[in-house]
């Protein structure tokens, strides 16, 4: 069982945070309680979806990102742009335009993610092909989605496809380019990735599989967005347009990011697409009680609509999905026409990076384990069952826990009291055995003695 703590994209603000809990209830793995009247992450548990980043009524949760000006630190500076990067921007506005006021921002570089998109396939079907006996094999494309399965669904990370994602495959190449064209030595090329979620800053400061990311920094995709937006606004209409060299992504590249986009390149014969964590959950869920058979490759997606979705996203996720469409479908154009050639740019480089693709083993990080030793976990979860059958199960959490099973866990590894619970409270104070303030300080240590006194005066 892995023991190296997670490095988190997701932070709490906990002056801003007013504990109103719908965060806790938001979270799919209960990462989440409430403490004197705040919220309180517990980073094991965490998968970075952004799902309480979502709910959070005063932004209390945010998402960190590394410092703009960091990028001047390296003498060749590569911005690492995700095709739903392009896809926030309104048709008239050109790929070549967008790589030009990147450039006047300071990047030296650009190149879209999905240029890896060939090799990435090759290498899952071909890791397909040499593992018959595992299935279903499940996509490590979204990094949420493996964090979810290693920490809610420990026993199918064998499933996971050990490779790298295309954004460490692009980092790689480009890397690599720059070096052999004698310009810069390594020390001199910063890799910045443009990210549209708080997941990925997770992959890239703390990767599964492996030790340390090619990528230098990581900068958030709405304040990229932002400030090129803003030029393009101060420039009007009266701009003319540099043409500049731009990724040759294929049309199954740029839909790569989209639900349906990686299944639809696999040799799979039986698979599914599905996207919105919930919904993930549900499907794992069957998947792992056996409900669900004769599967050889799932594509699962954290975000609803997939990397459209994304919290970091400055647009409607549909509206981002159908200009992505859009642009596959004049690519496809010219590939007819033999206008554009389909992805070549990293075709001289294969054999070095399918050499070099896999990562290490992806080990499992279950919230489950009460203990290392298996005869104490099985005490334990003899009392979690014990104090589950005495609770409500309302699920209402009042306890500062999501719900009735969360507490009893934590009751067990010493987290909480069962007179946390209301209905306990309540039961106590019948009987005799519980002061009105006791059961007071009990609300006040939960929910913070303001907003309980608050409560009172307002009664």
């Amino acid at each position: 069982m892995e023991k190296t703590p997670f490095t988190h994209g997701l932070a709490l603000d906990k002056d801003a945070c007013i504990g109103c809990s719908h965060c806790m209830k938001a979270c799919p793995t209960q990462a989440l309680r409430v403490y004197d009247g705040k919220a309180t992450l517990m980073p094991d548990r965490c998968i970075d979806c952004g799902n309480c980043f979502k709910a959070c009524p005063t932004r209390a949760i945010y998402v960190k990102q590394d410092d703009w000006n960091d990028i001047f630190n390296f003498p060749c500076r590569v911005a690492l742009i995700p095709s739903v990067f392009m896809g926030q921007f309104p048709p008239e506005i050109t790929v070549s335009r967008i790589y030009s006021i990147l450039k006047e921002l300071g990047f030296t570089h650009i190149i879209e993610t999905e240029s890896a998109v060939p090799i990435y396939t090759a290498a899952k079907n071909k890791y397909a092909a040499e593992h018959p006996n595992i299935r279903p094999l499940i996509s490590s494309f979204c990094p949420a989605i493996v964090r979810l399965i290693q920490v809610r669904f420990p026993g199918l990370v064998d499933n996971l496809i050990p490779i790298k994602a295309p954004i460490d495959i692009t980092a790689s190449y480009i890397k690599r380019k720059l070096m052999k064209e004698g310009d810069y030595h390594e020390e001199d090329i910063g890799l910045f990735y443009i990210t549209p979620c708080a997941a990925k800053i997770a992959a890239v400061k703390s990767p599964v599989g492996e030790e340390k990311s090619l990528i230098d920094g990581v900068i958030n995709m709405d304040t990229v967005f932002n400030q090129v937006y803003k030029r393009i606004k101060m420039q009007g209409k009266n701009y003319k347009e540099q043409k500049l060299p731009v990724s040759q992504l294929s049309a199954d590249s740029v839909l790569t990011s989209l639900t349906n986009g990686e299944r639809r390149l696999s040799n799979a014969h039986h698979s599914y697409s599905i996207d919105e964590l919930h919904n993930v959950i549900e499907f794992l869920e069957k998947v792992e009680n056996d409900e669900i058979d004769d599967v050889d490759f799932l594509e699962l997606r954290a975000c609803d609509q997939s990397c459209p979705g994304g919290i970091l996203t400055c647009d409607n996720r549909f509206l981002i999905a159908e200009r992505m469409f859009a642009r596959a479908r004049k690519l496809a154009d010219r590939e007819r026409r033999g206008e554009q050639a389909k992805d070549h740019e990293l075709e001289e480089e294969r054999t070095f990076l399918m050499r070099n693709i896999k990562v290490g083993e992806i080990k499992p990080r279950s919230m489950l384990i009460l203990d290392e030793n298996t005869s104490k976990a099985l005490e334990k979860m003899t009392k979690i069952n014990e104090i589950r059958a005495m609770l409500p199960h309302t699920d209402c959490g009042a306890c500062g826990a999501p719900d009735c099973d969360s507490l009893a866990r934590d009751i067990v590894c010493g987290n909480a009291e069962l007179s946390d619970c209301i209905f306990i409270q309540r039961n106590l104070e019948a009987r005799g055995n519980m002061s009105s303030d006791e059961a007071t300080k009990i609300l006040e240590i939960i929910w913070g003695s303001q907003k309980v006194n608050e409560f009172v005066k307002k009664k």
